[in-house]
């Protein structure tokens, strides 16, 4: 799923504090508003949206690819130039998994009069055609007629108007939402609202990893086994401490620019969660080097230790492995737990735990009266405040301002808030307005005793609202999330559907997109970590390396040598090919670190393969240990340098590594999708080129690590290295931020 927030700055920006990954969404949040806190409004009632206001009228921009399902063009402002009704309202339908359809709704409101953009000297600039002129019969002083969307398609980041003004304040009116029927479709396979959520079976992971730790399980000071130099297997582990924790944890770990980051919470008897560590608690370069770990620790299989190491757990089977984490088990103390216990278990942010904050707020919790305004006392016990309200607010202007004081002045309730996923009717809905605004006309109301004025209020409102013409079902609750948490969150997931990854990879087929789609995502969360920089370059080399997926993936067979040739029987491409495998590339040449024995045949059988062309028996070895195709100790490591290698015959104590199957890594056939992309990820991490990535920001168009990267591919094709960052960077103004 590849979204982003409806203002994108348009520089570079990287953030200096490397525990906080989104500096974007970081930026963002500073333009919410006080007066339009998400879901309470300022007179008590539903308010499912959030006002934000940048510093200039700036851009709105679509914050996924979508659909116009309803708009809102006007030639001139309302209220005497104070107010703003523009708007549009798009359906978004992506993917987060294999199989994991998710169809919500984002709504952009005060959209800016083309007038007004005129006089800002921004008529027209990068506005759709259907945004060009008034959607109906228009006025100056009056409000436009909303239309039903007629199939436009806009894509993500595509600037849909302006900021404008209501009330005579600038902002915008934000809000994300979902169907009855979308939400149950796409929540019923997650454990939200679930408080004693197990450890899921399937491999829909993203995002950060969590550990639910009960009490009284043993803390080491050092993993089990480690040696007098404080090392398990090669791996140095800082000497801690020995205990057991006696509350219940939740941990909280991630990656970010290479390091892991680790929160932690003990959790009381009434499920309150105290922070047991203030800031995140960094291990430098861990995720750069989880490939070096995977290897040492786990001989028997390096890639399920791989996955244990990133996931928590092994995605691509049902089997485990030990593996200790660091943790702080209780204020100031810290030790390693085994984490691959039953007892522990492990979740990760496509799961929705209540324990970060989710809640569903419906009619069994909700904190909103029948009158459709939020009591206080209600919403203190949801948030778990033992303080009461003021018994001194009576009337309905005091109880409004009590709510709204307590609100604005609480950071962690306006936290505690932003977690709220509510069943809530829609504002723009007129079939619930004599309901929503009936009080206005109570004792203490703003129409008491103005009839007229309250029936004046109702029909401008009813000319605002636009429900109408949605095509959507009218008179129901909606599901709303906090916008800037919802795009947060799931800016988390990487996962990218067919036409992102069309866009991404514009030359390959539709079907080598379907066919090579589910294993590109998986790798991207398994190496990548769903970085979108990371992803961009990924996709721009194996684009080149495998003539954009075409072909078995394999050197000199991409375009021209059939799947056929790559059997488990046959591998020769004739004499031609050998002559070049042999005589041209070297590829066979005495002394060479690609392990291939002289004039043997080894260049062709170990040619590139694979999404980045991986090539020479030395590095196919490297990789069939790391899947546990083949055992460490059945061949001599380096011995391709060893005295007697070359010489004929062979010396025979000499044991070089045996591979009889180097297809596994090509795509001779469907059904072999994963392996391919798998050893090109492989190949990333055993190079570090995250770290070459790292240092790009998500902003920038241009991809300006690309000349390393490709380095580290291949450093004797210099001329293709143009070519290379033309392609990483088409990905990456479909996949960043860049604008």
């Amino acid at each position: 799923m590849i979204i982003s927030p409806p203002y994108l700055p348009e520089s570079g920006l990287m953030s200096d504090d490397k525990s906080k990954p989104d500096p974007v969404m970081d930026a963002v949040d500073k333009f919410e508003l006080a007066h339009g806190i998400y879901p309470i409004a300022a007179d008590r009632r539903w308010h499912c949206g959030v006002h934000l206001a940048p510093v200039m009228h700036g851009a709105v921009r679509a914050i996924a690819d979508g659909e116009v399902m309803a708009y809102r063009v006007c030639q001139h402002a309302i209220d005497s130039g104070n107010g703003n009704a523009g708007f549009v309202l798009l359906k978004h339908s992506t993917e987060t998994g294999d199989g994991r359809t998710l169809t919500f709704y984002s709504l952009y409101m005060h959209l800016m009069s083309l007038t007004e953009c005129h006089k800002l000297g921004i008529d027209g600039q990068g506005l759709a055609d259907f945004l060009l002129t008034p959607s109906g019969p228009d006025a100056k002083g009056q409000v436009t007629p909303a239309v039903k969307g007629s199939g436009q398609k806009v894509r993500r980041k595509d600037i849909l108007g302006y900021v404008g003004q209501y009330q005579g304040v600038k902002y915008l009116h934000f809000e994300t939402f979902m169907l009855p029927g979308d939400f149950d479709a796409y929540f019923g396979g997650t454990q939200l609202g679930n408080n004693v959520p197990d450890t899921p079976t399937t491999t829909d992971w993203w995002g950060h990893c969590y550990y639910m730790i009960p009490a009284g399980l043993q803390f080491f000071a050092l993993p089990p086994g480690a040696d007098a130099h404080n090392k398990l297997n090669g791996i140095e582990f800082t000497p801690l401490q020995t205990d057991k924790n006696e509350l219940p944890l939740i941990v909280e770990t991630y990656f970010s620019k290479g390091s892991k980051y680790t929160n932690v919470w003990s959790v009381a008897a009434d499920g309150s969660r105290t922070p047991l560590t203030d800031q995140p608690v960094p291990e430098a370069k861990y995720e750069y080097d989880l490939y070096k770990r995977a290897k040492a620790l786990y001989s028997t299989c390096p890639s399920d230790g791989y996955e244990m190491l990133r996931f928590g757990r092994i995605l691509s089977s049902n089997t485990t492995q030990p593996t200790w984490v660091r943790v702080t088990y209780a204020a100031g103390k810290q030790g390693y737990i085994d984490i691959s216990k039953a007892e522990i278990k492990k979740l990760s942010d496509a799961d929705f735990p209540s324990f970060m904050c989710w809640l569903k707020v419906t009619d069994g919790n909700t904190p909103f009266g029948s009158d459709g305004l939020c009591d206080i006392d209600a919403l203190k016990r949801i948030v778990k405040d033992a303080q009461s309200s003021d018994a001194t607010a009576t009337t309905e202007v005091q109880k409004a301002d009590e709510l709204s004081s307590y609100v604005r002045s609480h950071d962690k309730i306006r936290q505690a808030l932003r977690g709220f996923i509510c069943n809530a009717p829609s504002e723009w809905d007129d079939t619930g307005n004599e309901t929503r605004w009936a009080k206005l006309r109570d004792k203490d109301g703003f129409y008491e005793g103005n009839e007229q004025g309250y029936q004046d209020f109702l029909k401008y409102l009813k000319e605002i609202q636009f429900w109408d013409v949605t095509g959507l079902p009218a008179g129901q609750k909606l599901w709303f999330f906090h916008p800037l948490a919802f795009i947060r969150h799931f800016r988390k997931c990487g996962w990218m559907s067919a036409a992102e990854l069309s866009r991404a990879m514009p030359a390959a087929s539709p079907e080598n997109v379907d066919r090579y789609k589910a294993s590109i995502n998986f790798i991207s969360a398994k190496y990548l970590n769903f970085g979108k920089v990371r992803i961009s370059h990924f996709l721009g080399q194996t684009a080149h390396e495998t003539a954009n997926l075409r072909g078995p993936m394999v050197e000199h067979g991409n375009n021209t040598l059939s799947a056929a040739y790559e059997t488990d029987a046959h591998y020769y491409m004739g004499p031609d090919a050998y002559s070049y495998f042999v005589r041209a590339s070297g590829y066979e040449k005495l002394n060479n670190a690609l392990g291939n024995e002289y004039n043997s045949g080894d260049g062709i059988k170990f040619r590139g393969r694979g999404a980045l062309q991986v090539t020479g028996r030395a590095a196919y070895a490297d990789y069939w240990v790391y899947r546990a195709w083949l055992q460490k100790d059945s061949f001599d490591a380096s011995w391709w340098v060893k005295n007697g290698w070359w010489s004929v015959p062979r010396n025979a104590s000499i044991r070089p590594a045996i591979i009889d199957n180097p297809q596994n890594i090509s795509a001779r056939a469907n059904g072999n999708e994963f392996n391919p992309i798998d050893v090109g990820g492989w190949f990333w991490v055993c190079h570090n080129i995250n770290s070459v990535c790292d240092v790009e920001s998500p902003i920038n168009r241009i991809a300006t690590a690309s000349n390393g990267v490709s380095t580290i591919i291949n450093k004797y094709d210099t001329p293709t290295f143009a070519r290379r960052q033309h392609n990483a960077n088409l990905a990456k103004e479909v996949l960043c931020d860049a604008v």
